[in-house]
């Protein structure tokens, strides 16, 4: 009796899992900011909205020096950018757990601990992926995606409990040891920026020349990439999801719910749910944009965002409240794996690393402004409805733009054009 070969799987796998822990952990923390707020309001005797500024300044550095991420990594590779991203957002933390003062936490969390967030971003990440993965990318991106959702379901009620228990001081400290000491040496040692460190071929086998671009190299690349109206068209309607998604709707959702009257039990239920409708589409836009054109899926997005915002200004409250948060979920970050892919597919591989810092950019200074802007239209009209309508016409811009400008043909290689993925080779 002949015995079957065992099945291995492909190493790109194990970079995957690398690239979603170091995702899971420096994000997570990030998006814990807000558990530590009514904390440093207390202890640092300020008011909330001087903490905010710390939030906003905070989302400015990370979406400054995206591109500047971006450019290293196409330099040194996502593995020494990501493990140092880690690394210096864990000192970040530590070093911010003994701030004396706003003006300090500014420094320690808003600076240092930001450009590390940065560097362990999706930019990194989605170097990885693009170069680990030529099938599946969309099925890739997603799971890296969906490090930012189990951050928050994990992060943000351990960070409550821990602050609870110990005080904030120490849940920083504990949280940034575990980055600087577990999580960025771990992911300096095992992770490998692209298959050829290890003799390996992507997975799928070796990738096609993107259709848009001719391949180039270097500074050549950059210039005409910057020249280059799909990377516009990339970035315009990022921008809005950042205004609308992190700005708006992660900063401003709980107290629009408690404006109309909603309890405390039905806005958490809203903001569970939420969030697990996050995932679910992250997940699902993964097959989807393998499969279908992603500049057509984005319109479908935004245009369903675009509803979803309309529903949320007519009927802010009870049951609509939760149908709100369930279709917005679905919609909410689901954008980011056919943006990428529209980004692998169109633009040559020594650029890469610009275009995700660009698209990077743009959404984290859409989400300063969807942040700060809302609270300042809040306090002078007292409603949040004037900010609504104005996102809802935003996203209906983004949905045109997707249309009208992004290309037709974005659609993954067919099985014919792709060979079949390669084995391991020892």
């Amino acid at each position: 009796m002949t015995s079957r070969p065992a099945v291995r799987v492909h190493p790109a796998w194990g970079m995957l899992a690398l690239v979603l822990l170091g995702l899971l952990t420096a994000q997570g923390t990030r998006i814990a900011f807000g558990a530590f707020v009514p904390a440093w309001q207390d202890d640092l005797d300020v008011s909330r909205g001087t903490i905010s500024l710390v939030g906003t300044a905070s989302f400015v550095i990370y979406g400054l020096t995206q591109p500047l991420v971006g450019r290293l990594s196409d330099r040194y590779g996502a593995r020494a950018v990501l493990s140092a991203g880690v690394v210096v957002a864990g000192l970040g933390l530590v070093a911010s757990s003994q701030a004396p003062d706003v003006a300090w936490l500014a420094v320690l969390y808003g600076l240092l601990a930001s450009l590390g967030f940065s560097a362990a971003s999706g930019v990194t990440a989605g170097l990885v992926v693009s170069q680990w993965f030529t099938t599946r990318r969309g099925v890739a991106f997603s799971f890296v995606e969906s490090g930012f959702g189990a951050g928050q379901f994990v992060f943000v009620p351990l960070s409550l409990a821990l602050i609870d228990a110990y005080g904030w001081s120490t849940t920083l400290a504990v949280e940034g040891a575990a980055l600087m000491l577990v999580v960025g040496p771990l992911i300096a040692v095992l992770l490998r920026s692209a298959p050829a460190e290890k003799g390996l071929e992507p997975y799928g086998g070796p990738a096609p020349a993107p259709a848009g671009e001719e391949p180039a190299g270097g500074g050549g690349a950059g210039r005409r990439v910057l020249r280059s109206p799909v990377l516009w068209a990339l970035v315009a309607p990022f921008f809005v999801c950042g205004v609308t998604t992190t700005g708006l709707i992660d900063t401003h959702l709980v107290p629009l719910a408690h404006d109309h009257g909603n309890s405390t039990a039905l806005t958490g239920t809203t903001v569970s749910l939420l969030a697990a409708a996050n995932i679910t589409g992250i997940l699902a836009s993964g097959p989807l944009s393998d499969r279908y054109n992603c500049a057509r899926i984005l319109a479908v997005l935004y245009g369903v965002r675009t509803l979803s915002l309309i529903l949320l200004a007519m009927a802010p409250h009870g049951g609509w409240l939760v149908a709100f948060a369930v279709v917005f979920g679905l919609v909410d970050f689901a954008t980011v794996t056919p943006t990428h892919l529209i980004a692998t597919r169109h633009f040559p591989p020594a650029a890469l690393g610009l275009v995700f810092g660009f698209l990077s950019m743009g959404h984290q200074l859409g989400s300063a402004v969807g942040s700060y802007v809302p609270g300042l239209l809040h306090d002078l009209t007292g409603s949040y409805t004037t900010t609504l309508i104005g996102c809802s016409a935003a996203l209906f811009g983004a949905t045109l733009v997707c249309l009208a400008v992004l290309p037709a043909r974005s659609v993954a290689p067919t099985a014919a054009e792709t060979p079949e993925p390669a084995s391991p080779v020892n």
